[in-house]
């Protein structure tokens, strides 16, 4: 399943799709294509996946099968993780399920995340799959988090159900499966209405640093 794109009143609902939601090139660009639309055509913005994935993050078998691409294909992921953290719009990631390595740093990059309370991890498992992070990565993670909080998540891969990821304030509240997208429209709907240039200026400032090193690529690192 591609990505599709509902809308609830104001608010739109992108899925990403209904397997393991890896960000292939193709994913890539019907999510970018959708993220064009919600901005034309909403005041809200909602993620979320279906089955029982969010997102497993990185295709890594496009990956190692196009090796000499990986400049331009981590240099894709990093514009969309910058896209949804400066969006202009206000956003939040409905984590019905499994979000894995790229795939949780997609919903760090929303304004909030509401996850699943009895089934799915939040787990960044770089340290045991031998990728690091990139510098981008990274300061996305940390600028989301507590320091302690990215030492945990980022250094020993830990996977976090719902109210412990709750608990450690890498999503802002959980919620039952069939409420999980009520839930994030809940967030949201309080909050519509804002300026879209002021909010997507406010967003720059805020994370400037972060898309500064998103903009830089790999950094050296090699997946």
């Amino acid at each position: 399943m591609t990505p599709t794109l509902t809308h609830h009143e104001d608010i739109a609902v992108l899925t990403l799709g209904s397997d393991e939601n890896r960000f292939s090139p193709d994913r890539l660009d019907a999510i970018n294509a959708h993220l064009d639309e919600v901005e034309q055509s909403a005041k809200g913005l909602v993620t979320v996946g279906s089955g029982k994935f969010y997102s497993n993050g990185l295709d890594l078998d496009w990956l190692m099968a196009n090796s000499d691409r990986l400049d331009w294909y981590v240099g894709r992921i990093h514009e969309l993780f910058s896209r949804v953290l400066t969006f202009s719009l206000p956003t939040a990631a409905a984590v019905n399920g499994h979000a894995f390595g790229g795939g949780a740093m997609l919903a760090m990059a929303h304004d909030y995340r509401v996850m699943r309370d009895d089934r799915g991890y939040f787990c960044f498992p770089e340290v045991d799959i031998n990728i690091p992070f990139t510098p981008g990565m990274a300061a996305l993670i940390q600028a989301k988090t507590t320091p302690q909080t990215a030492m945990t998540a980022m250094s020993t891969g830990h996977r976090y159900p719902g109210a412990e990821a709750k608990e450690a304030g890498l999503v802002d509240a959980t919620a039952a499966e069939a409420e999980i997208v009520t839930a994030a429209l809940g967030r949201l709907q309080p909050i519509l209405g804002k300026d879209r240039t002021t909010l997507g200026a406010i967003k720059s400032t805020m994370f400037a640093s972060v898309t500064e090193a998103l903009g830089r690529g790999p950094g050296g690192v090699s997946l």
